[in-house]
Parts: structure tokens; C-alpha cells; sequence
């Protein structure tokens, strides 16, 4: 969708600083990218460096970044908030696919389910018995949804996404492809050289407004829940076992792995390949560094790295000590040696 810059400034609470206000955007683009027709963002001066020779006709910046020299024919739109506005451009210029209300001739549909208005179901998805699915919702091609589901209003499910029986999903969630919610957890016990099973009869339920990644597993309660508070957004190949209380505007990153029965609480960010063992605490604001492992409690707002994780300031200063090691073995030797030819 193409747009005159004076539109995306009104769109985008944004306000037209120098040169035409008249200029088509078609597109959105990063400033070392982007050509004629684009929009582009420079929010931050380590990308100022990109600007003498950026092609972009339009470009978001605050009142500071604006007085730096553009190339000629470039319109400056000032914003106080640049990122927000642009994601508010992008959003436009670059709207998403839309689906039309429709059941697929393919689909099937339990007689006990019930669907609301407005719902586009594609092909090969199917719904289980007693199921309910809300107003707005798309589910794409093979999705399957279980026995007992509850699904609200304005959700998108992409296509081959697995979901469990008795799950619980709010509004506004979104999906992403080959997804499975509410699988077993990995639940054993050991008697005579082998693993019993543990049986797995509890739920998920995901709140309000959460994006779950392509390709997340996200286990079902033993007994009670698992549950995924609102607003929190967890990223692709992400494993959830079961009983993990998730708590609001989390943040987890791609490969993160955490054991059951953990508690996240709010604004957590679990950052990429972390790894969390069973019974562990996360208090609220807390940043866990990639790659990390956390086998004990983590206070509140505190920042950890490394395996087993530590703060992250201590972290990094033994990492130091370590580079330093062969150099600190070199020093050593050389003092062995001169100190037996002093004892000889």
C-alpha cells in the first residue's frame, strides 16, 4: 500500500521537519537498505554512518538526530518516539493478509463444537468435540484443535499448529506453524531399571494478547496448569514443561528450555538457549543472559550470565581472569625455574 508522506506523519505521530510532503512511500526499509519510494528509521547516532549515502526519501528521527546533515531530496519526520512510529508505518504500508470468513469445504468440525461469528477455518483443520472457537478467528490449514478447547476472540492460528485437548487459550493470541500446546510432559519415574510414565491429565491456559513462535512446545499441567500469562511473547523452538507458571510480559528467546513447575514472574526476559531446572524461582524484571543456566532461585531485577548462572558483573570479571590464565601459568613456571636455581 502506497502512502504520501503527509499521511504516514499524520498516521504516525509524526511531524513533517523539512522538504515535499507530497512524496509516494511504497515500502519500509533499514537505513543501510533502503532506496527511493522507501521510509526509513535512524534512532540511534551508531547508525548515523549509514546516512550520507541511505537512497530512503523519508526517514523517522527525533528533534536531536533531525539538525544532522541528510542527503538532498530526503523528508525528515520527527516523532518523539521514532521506533513507534515507524512500526506504526510499517504496519501500514505493509498490511497483513487477510482472510474472509469461510469453513473449508475439507474441514471438519465436531456437531458439539461450537463456532462464533466472522470464523475462517482453512483447509484440512479440524475441531474437536465441545470445542469453542471465538469471533475473528483464522485457522489456517491443518491445525488441529482437541476435544474441550476454548479459543477467543481475534486469534491466529498458522497452519499445522497442534492443540491439545481441555486447553485454554484468551484473545488475541497468536500462533505460529507447527506449534504444539498441551502435549505431555516429560514426567518419568524409575522402578527396576525402568521409566514408568507419569500420567498427564492437567491443561494449558494462555491469556490475553501472547505470540508463541514457530515450532514452541508447550506441556500440559500433571494435574493442575500450565499457564502463559498476558502479554508475553515467547520466540521459536522454545520448550515449556509442565506446571510452569508464566506470569505477564515475559520475554523468552529462541532454544530457551525450561523444566516443569517453574515460576517466571512479570517482565522476565529469558534471553536465547537459556536453560532453567525444575523448581526454580525468576523474580519479577530479571534478565537472564543468553546461553545461561539457572539451577537456583533468581532475585528480582537482577541481571545473570553464565552456567551456573551468577551476576552477571562477577560473570565477567572471572571471565576476564580466565583469558588471562596462560599468561599467569607462563609467569608461574618461569618463577619455579628461578627459584630452584636459587635453592641449588
Amino acid at each position: 500500500m502506497a502512502l504520501t508522506i503527509k499521511k504516514l506523519a499524520q498516521q504516525c505521530d509524526a511531524e513533517i521537519f523539512s522538504n515535499t510532503s507530497e512524496t509516494l512511500i511504497e515500502s519500509a526499509a533499514d537505513i543501510g537498505s533502503a532506496q527511493k519510494s522507501q521510509i526509513t528509521i535512524l534512532n540511534d547516532l551508531k547508525f548515523s554512518k549509514f546516512l550520507p549515502d541511505t537512497k530512503a526519501s523519508a526517514c523517522f528521527m527525533n528533534e536531536e538526530m533531525a539538525k544532522l546533515d541528510v542527503p538532498e531530496g530526503m523528508t525528515i519526520l520527527v516523532s518523539k518516539d521514532p521506533e513507534i512510529s515507524f512500526i506504526k508505518a510499517v504496519k501500514l504500508l505493509h498490511p497483513e493478509k487477510q482472510y474472509q470468513p469461510k469453513i473449508a469445504e475439507q474441514t471438519v468440525v465436531a456437531e458439539t463444537a461450537t463456532l462464533a461469528d466472522n470464523v475462517y477455518l482453512a483447509e484440512f483443520s479440524s475441531i474437536g468435540e465441545r470445542s469453542q472457537i471465538g469471533e475473528n478467528c483464522q485457522l489456517l490449514a491443518g491445525v488441529r484443535i482437541g476435544d474441550h478447547v476454548k479459543i477467543g476472540a481475534n486469534c491466529r492460528i498458522y497452519p499445522n499448529v497442534v492443540i491439545y485437548d481441555h486447553t485454554q487459550i484468551g484473545d488475541n493470541v497468536i500462533i505460529h506453524a507447527g506449534s504444539v500446546i498441551g502435549a505431555d510432559g516429560f514426567g518419568y519415574k524409575q522402578r527396576n531399571q525402568k521409566h514408568i510414565k507419569v500420567p498427564h491429565v492437567g491443561y494449558v491456559k494462555i491469556e490475553n494478547n501472547v505470540e508463541i513462535g514457530a515450532n514452541t512446545c508447550i506441556d500440559r499441567g500433571t494435574f493442575g496448569e500450565t499457564v502463559i500469562g498476558e502479554g508475553s511473547k515467547v520466540d521459536n523452538l522454545v520448550q515449556i514443561g509442565h506446571n510452569n507458571i508464566i506470569g505477564e510480559n515475559v520475554i523468552i528467546c529462541g532454544q530457551t528450555g525450561i523444566s516443569g513447575s517453574c515460576q517466571i514472574e512479570n517482565n522476565v526476559i529469558l534471553a536465547g538457549s537459556a536453560g532453567i531446572a525444575d523448581h526454580v524461582k525468576i523474580g519479577h524484571h530479571a534478565v537472564v543472559m543468553a546461553r545461561s543456566g539457572i539451577a537456583s532461585d533468581i532475585k528480582e531485577c537482577t541481571q545473570v550470565f553464565g552456567s551456573p548462572a551468577k551476576d552477571k558483573k562477577v560473570a565477567w570479571r572471572e571471565l576476564a581472569a580466565l583469558a588471562k590464565l596462560p599468561q599467569l601459568m607462563k609467569t608461574i613456571k618461569q618463577m619455579e625455574s628461578r627459584l630452584r636455581k636459587l635453592e641449588e
